[in-house]
């Protein structure tokens, strides 16, 4: 894969809007662990918290992109990313952050926390990158700091345009097909491109389908109890 070329450009873009789907929630997260905090103090560990974030990321992500190249691991790992893509369309997530007493104790919470919370970032990125060690530092180094600092804008968001949560999740099961199609022992299967794009297509439509009619159910239950 070239530098700047048209396929590096389309993975930086898909490592991008991943992370920034499913980093959401570090708004809630630093939220959670500074409020105790002044806000001088909440500041540094915001800057303090997205540095050992992009660290702990980028170490992750590269022995995730090197274990994939261990045979049947692509498979594994697309099979993970579909469930994931589908779930992203379905989350309700609890968040159970202890607010910190001191600055160095909340940037600990922050990291750890984050952590935790990426091995979903971390394998979908992974997959991305196509095994390009530049398109996952990259990739990291641009969107944590936006994740960090316009998470509140960027919840906002997608609380005011569902829509993009539909887009995260379609460019994650993208990224699951392209790992499936990828495994060098199901080579075989995919040899016509027709039958490789179609693949691709239906893992999109099949999840974005599956997320829509659960989705549904989960709502006429609720409107039911209420």
């Amino acid at each position: 894969m070239e530098f700047l070329s048209g396929e590096f450009l389309t993975a930086l873009f898909a490592i991008i809007m991943i992370d920034l789907v499913l980093a959401g929630d570090n708004a809630i997260l630093i939220g959670l662990a500074a409020r105790k905090l002044p806000k001088e103090q909440q500041k540094k560990v915001i800057l303090w918290g997205a540095v050992g974030a992009i660290v702990i990321r980028i170490i992750a992500t590269l022995l995730v992109v090197y274990l994939l190249r261990i045979p049947g691991l692509h498979l594994v790992g697309g099979l993970l990313l579909v469930w994931i893509a589908y779930k992203l369309l379905l989350e309700e997530e609890e968040h159970e952050v202890k607010a910190a007493d001191s600055m160095w104790a909340a940037i600990k919470t922050v990291i750890i926390a984050d952590a935790l919370m990426g091995l979903d970032n971390v394998l979908a990125v992974a997959g991305a990158a196509h095994g390009n060690f530049l398109l996952v530092v990259l990739g990291l180094l641009v969107s944590i700091p936006v994740v960090m600092y316009g998470s509140t804008l960027i919840l906002k968001l997608i609380e005011r345009y569902p829509f993009i949560i539909m887009v995260g999740s379609a460019i994650l099961g993208w990224t699951a097909a392209k790992m499936i199609v990828g495994e060098p022992f199901m080579h075989d299967y995919f040899t016509n491109p027709f039958v490789k794009y179609g693949f691709e297509a239906l893992v999109v439509a099949l999840i974005l389908l599956a997320g829509n009619i659960k989705q549904k159910k989960v709502e006429r239950e609720k409107n039911k109890i209420a």
